[in-house]
C-alpha cells in the first residue's frame, strides 16, 4: 500500500503546461462504456438532455431551453442527437457526435424522438436524472410501450472512475487553485474585505489560464463551515479561511486552507489546527482500495472526538469531485460504497468553535491501485 501524504516536488505530481482538450476518442469509449454499462443493467437506451452527463458523452453542453435538444444512445449502435434545426450546425461542431438530426419549429420534437428509437428495440429507457420534469411527461406520451427508468446508476457508475486524461485536468485545477491561494494570502494586508480577497483570488485564478473561486472567511465567520463573505475587514490576530476551486477543461479542484494573520498564533488555534490535521492524516492513511466510504470519515471523526472537539465537526469528510464540485462517492457515516481505484475525493475536516473561529484543511486526492495520492501540496502542521 502506498499513501503520498509528504510535500513532494511540484514538478513530479503536476502536469506541466496547459493540457490538451479532450479528443473525439476519448468521448467514443465513453459512449462505448456506457452501452457496457446499459447491458450490465439491462437498459436498451439511454437518454439525456444538456446537463454534465449530456457532456461526459457528447463533448459539449449546448444548454437546455424550450427547445428539445436530446442524446439517444442505444444499447448497440451509433448515438443520435435530436436539436432544432437551426441548432444542428452548433449541435455538431460543438460536440463529437455529427448524426444530429433537426426538428422543425412548428414541428413536435418528441414525435422525432420516438420516430428515431422505432428502430432501435426493447423497452427499457434509461433518463438522465436532472432530466426536467416536463420533458419526462412529454416523453413518456412519445415513447408508446417503452418503460422509463432513472438512468442515474449508469452515469454514476461511468464517471465515479476517472480515467488518465481526467486525472491530468483535475491536476492542472489544482496547481492553479494552489498557486492562486498562495499568492492571495502572500497579498493579505490589515484593512482588506473579503469581498475584495475573493475577487482577488479569482483574478489569480484567471490569470493562470481558469475561472475559479469560493468562500473567504475572516474571523468568526470561518466559524461557519459556508458562512461565505460579508464585507469583513481583516485585522491583526484573526484567521482566515479560503475555500475554493477552479474549473480546467471541465474538470474541477477544491482545496481549503486556513492561516492565522498576525504576528504570534495563540496556543488554541495551533491545537485546534493540529488536530484538524492530524484528523485529515488518519483518514489519508486509512485510504486504499476497498475501504469502506464511511470508514475514512470514522478515522477523521476520532481523532477529532479524543481531542474534546467531537460536537465541533458537523459536516461529513469529504466528497467526490470532477466535472461536478460535489459528487459521488461520498466520504460519509452510513455510505458503504467500498474505495476503487480512480476514484478523486477530497478530505476535509473542520472544527468550528461557534463565535469564535473555524479551521477546515481541504486536499483532492485519489485512490491507487494499492493505495492513497493526495493529489494537492499538504500545507505543514503548526
Amino acid at each position: 500500500m502506498t499513501t503520498r501524504l509528504d510535500l513532494l516536488p511540484r514538478a513530479s505530481r503536476h502536469t506541466q503546461g496547459r493540457p490538451a482538450r479532450l479528443g473525439p476518442e476519448i468521448f467514443r469509449a465513453r459512449r462505448q462504456r456506457a452501452q457496457e454499462e446499459m447491458a450490465r443493467r439491462d437498459l436498451d437506451l439511454l437518454l439525456a438532455t444538456p446537463s454534465v452527463n449530456f457532456q461526459y458523452l457528447v463533448g459539449y453542453n449546448p444548454g437546455r431551453s424550450e427547445r428539445l435538444i436530446a442524446l439517444l444512445l442505444p444499447r448497440t449502435g451509433d448515438a443520435v442527437v435530436v436539436a432544432p434545426s437551426f441548432e444542428v450546425e452548433r449541435v455538431r461542431r460543438g460536440g463529437t457526435i455529427q448524426d444530429v438530426r433537426g426538428w422543425e419549429e412548428q414541428e413536435d420534437p418528441f414525435a422525432l424522438v420516438a420516430r428515431t428509437v422505432s428502430a432501435w428495440r426493447g423497452p427499457r429507457v434509461g433518463v438522465e436524472p436532472s432530466t426536467e420534469y416536463q420533458t419526462v411527461l412529454r416523453l413518456a406520451d412519445a415513447l408508446v410501450g417503452r418503460r422509463l427508468e432513472n438512468g442515474g446508476p449508469v452515469f454514476e457508475r461511468l464517471r465515479i472512475i476517472k480515467q488518465p486524461e481526467e486525472l491530468t485536468l483535475i491536476r492542472a485545477a489544482i496547481r492553479i487553485t494552489e498557486d492562486a491561494i498562495a499568492a492571495t494570502f502572500a497579498a493579505l494586508t490589515a484593512g482588506v474585505t473579503d469581498r475584495e480577497v475573493a475577487t482577488m483570488i479569482s483574478r489569480e485564478m484567471s490569470q493562470r489560464g481558469a475561472s475559479g473561486g469560493g468562500l473567504v472567511q475572516f474571523g468568526p465567520t470561518s466559524a461557519l463551515p459556508h458562512g461565505g463573505t460579508e464585507n469583513r475587514s481583516l485585522a491583526p490576530n484573526m484567521p482566515v479561511l479560503i475555500d475554493v476551486g477552479c474549473r480546467v477543461e471541465g474538470y474541477t479542484s477544491d482545496i481549503t486552507r486556513t492561516q492565522w494573520f498576525g504576528d504570534a498564533r495563540p496556543e488554541r488555534f495551533v491545537q485546534v489546527y493540529n488536530t484538524v490535521y492530524d484528523a485529515q492524516t488518519a483518514a489519508m492513511t486509512l485510504g486504499r482500495p476497498g475501504v469502506p466510504c464511511q470508514e475514512m470519515d470514522r478515522a477523521a471523526r476520532l481523532v477529532i472526538r479524543e481531542a474534546g472537539f467531537g460536537e465541533y465537526f458537523t459536516h461529513r469528510l469529504g466528497h467526490g469531485m470532477g466535472m461536478d464540485g460535489h459528487e459521488p462517492p461520498y466520504l460519509v457515516q452510513g455510505n458503504a460504497l467500498a474505495l476503487e481505484p480512480g476514484m478523486v475525493v477530497t478530505v476535509e475536516p473542520g472544527i468550528y468553535l461557534p463565535n469564535e473561529w473555524g479551521v477546515r484543511i481541504e486536499d483532492d486526492c485519489v485512490v491507487t491501485a494499492d493505495g492513497f495520492e493526495v493529489m494537492s501540496r499538504r500545507p505543514a502542521k503548526l
